[in-house]
């Protein structure tokens, strides 16, 4: 090797001394064990480790299981304000909640599947509280009776048990057993509450979260939402959602599937389901022509099972605005030169939180 000069920048190697034996050697070399081994753990703790699957494809589909139960604790709170356009239009509508809140648990369990994938699940309200402004909305000489009509709906609801009806994507059919409990109801919140029902009863199914291939983390695919109106649901839908497998996760010690979602879509309410919306069929009854649509958005993310798809957890924010035309045939004291509109916004947050196997 060549000689190098003094002063000039020596090889690595030089620089590291060279114990032939002896304990200076042995403790060297314990040292370079240990700075190695902290590499690797360092390394270990900032990259997903193999073992996990990280960048494996999954398959996210629901299977169904007879027997099978799930405990879900709901949370739901949503907010409302309503425009009109001119102002005096408000006064011809009954008093609306603003505010509403809904806090309950529910033991689902799986009665029957069928050979074409679809699923009969009983859903048992365990427990119930409903609350809203409505009462302080109204003449004072009905708050306390509106008050104990939201207690009665709460205490009637505990222990209800519903059937319901899924397909082999988890898109909600139908469900029986809620009719009676409604119809005891003020008309302002028999709706709503029912929309509420059906917006729980689909999360739960989680109908249009499932690729229809195996998905790698961090890809997106859509899902187009298009429904006819119903008995149970008297709007037509359309829209579309985008979402995204995040990665690999647990849950309460069982694997799950983390997606990120958003949408949008609008609902056009058949002319059944017009009548239906308490307040808007009191405007229609005083004569107005009504035009409506309903546009909404959201996101939020949900876990699923990965073993059977069954939603885990789900926090969700949901924004609808309801645009209302009314063209007036004269009966109301409104100007008939100025185009007559009504808007309500709603604000719901909706988190979910499953327990199961």
């Amino acid at each position: 090797m060549p000689r190098h000069e003094q002063g000039a920048a020596q090889p690595a190697s030089c620089l590291v001394p060279r114990w032939r034996n002896g304990p200076g050697r042995r403790t060297a070399s314990r040292r370079l064990r240990g700075v190695a081994l902290a590499t690797l753990v360092a390394l270990g703790l900032s990259v997903p480790l193999p073992a996990f699957g990280w960048g494996r494809k999954v398959s996210l589909a629901r299977k169904y299981r007879p027997g099978q139960k799930m405990v879900y604790q709901t949370n739901l709170r949503t907010r409302a304000e309503v425009h009109s356009d001119p102002p005096g239009l408000k006064d011809f509508l009954p008093p609306l909640p603003t505010e509403f809140s809904l806090r309950q648990q529910n033991t689902l369990t799986i009665e029957a599947v069928r050979s074409d994938g679809t699923a009969d699940i009983q859903n048992r309200f365990d427990q119930l509280e409903m609350h809203s402004d409505l009462p302080e909305r109204l003449p004072e000489h009905l708050r306390d009776s509106a008050r104990q009509a939201q207690e009665d709906f709460s205490r009637r609801m505990a222990g209800q048990v519903l059937i319901v009806h899924y397909d082999r994507e988890g898109r909600l059919l139908g469900f029986e057993g809620a009719e009676e409990v409604f119809q005891q109801l003020d008309a302002s919140l028999r709706e709503p509450l029912r929309q509420v029902l059906r917006l729980f009863l689909e999360q739960m199914g989680g109908h249009t979260l499932y690729p229809d291939h195996q998905v790698k983390p961090g890809e997106e695919w859509k899902r187009k939402l298009a429904a006819p109106p119903t008995d149970d649901h008297p709007f037509s839908l359309e829209g579309e959602s985008t979402l995204h497998y995040a990665g690999k996760t647990r849950y309460r010690g069982v694997k799950a599937a983390r997606v990120d979602f958003r949408f949008q879509n609008v609902l056009t309410p058949s002319v059944e389901g017009l009548r239906r919306l308490g307040p808007l069929a009191q405007l229609e009854a005083r004569g107005l022509g009504l035009e409506i649509r309903i546009d909404g958005q959201g996101q939020g993310r949900v876990l699923l099972a990965l073993d059977d798809g069954r939603v885990l957890q789900n926090h969700a924010t949901i924004h609808q605005t309801l645009h209302a035309r009314l063209r007036n045939s004269g009966d109301l004291p409104l100007p008939a030169s100025q185009p007559i509109k009504l808007e309500i916004q709603s604000e719901t947050e909706l988190e979910v939180e499953g327990s199961g196997k």
